[in-house]
């Protein structure tokens, strides 16, 4: 009786999660896209720029960056949850480019996506270590390689947004550029 308790909540649980996933993303696809881009947040992209290029662009001295130094130019835990919420409204700007050049919108978002999922994994990973760092000295040794990972992941989707909106809508593309 109890495994049948179990397994009803452990499905309702499932249903609810996925009915919710659906209403937000009908809501999502009713938003314009005006509204999508006013809703982006600030980020000091140079400053994402410089870390993810230091992970991505591996040169003499790739130490050079120190954890205290990346943590600051990516705004701390405020920077962070930005570029979360970014990131979300940035995939659906991507799914609003597939209005106009479907093949290319398709293939980018999908680059896109893999690209939130690992900036979310990054970023609960740092929330995490943060979290636990006196239980778990290592967790945060490993904060620096987290911040690369979300860094260069933030700037992957802003460049892979770009540049779909330059080929598929030019005339959108400078407001978009000029937000993000």
């Amino acid at each position: 009786m109890l495994a049948y308790l179990l397994l009803g909540a452990i499905v309702g649980g499932l249903l609810a999660a996925a009915l919710k996933s659906q209403l937000s993303a009908i809501r999502v696809e009713r938003r314009s896209w005006q509204d999508l881009v006013s809703q982006l947040k600030r980020i000091e992209f140079e400053r994402v720029t410089s870390v993810a290029r230091d992970y991505l662009e591996p040169k003499e001295g790739q130490i050079s960056l120190e954890p205290t130094d990346m943590w600051l130019m990516l705004g701390g835990r405020e920077g962070l949850r930005r570029m979360s919420e970014n990131a979300k409204l940035m995939l659906v700007l991507a799914a609003h480019a597939q209005r106009w050049n479907f093949d290319e919108g398709v293939i980018v978002t999908e680059r896109m996506r893999r690209d939130a999922v690992r900036l979310r994994s990054s970023i609960r990973r740092i929330e995490l270590a943060l979290t636990f760092h006196i239980v778990a000295r290592r967790s945060a040794t490993l904060i620096p390689f987290h911040l690369h990972e979300a860094a260069s992941s933030y700037y992957l989707m802003r460049q892979r947004l770009l540049a779909l909106y330059q080929t598929s809508h030019a005339g959108l593309y400078p407001r978009l550029a000029e937000v993000l």
